[in-house]
């Protein structure tokens, strides 16, 4: 489906363009003093399907962290330090 809009109210209802655009598939025509200057529609995406069977060989390719293996796990230390504590009882009380 293609609508017509004008170039000012695309700037205006930006978001909503897009969200019409990516949920409801709508090609626009965007038009300044009544002419044609732009077009926006939804790109086709073909998304790769993966297999759970695929996850092993998926895992291998990661990279190790070897060296880095005791920076990671310091700077992990130091994230759960500034974390603030979880809450006890019913938050709903």
């Amino acid at each position: 489906m293609e609508k017509r809009i004008s170039a000012t109210r695309a700037v205006r209802d930006f978001s909503e363009v897009l969200n019409t655009i990516k949920f409801k598939r709508i090609h626009y025509i965007i038009e300044r003093g009544g002419k044609p200057v732009a077009s926006m529609k939804p790109i086709d995406e073909e998304t790769d399907c993966r297999t759970l069977g695929e996850l092993k060989a998926l895992l291998k390719k990661l990279p190790r962290l070897d060296e880095e293996l005791n920076a990671f796990a310091e700077d992990l230390a130091d994230i759960r330090k500034d974390q603030p504590p979880l809450a006890v009882g019913d938050l709903w009380e």
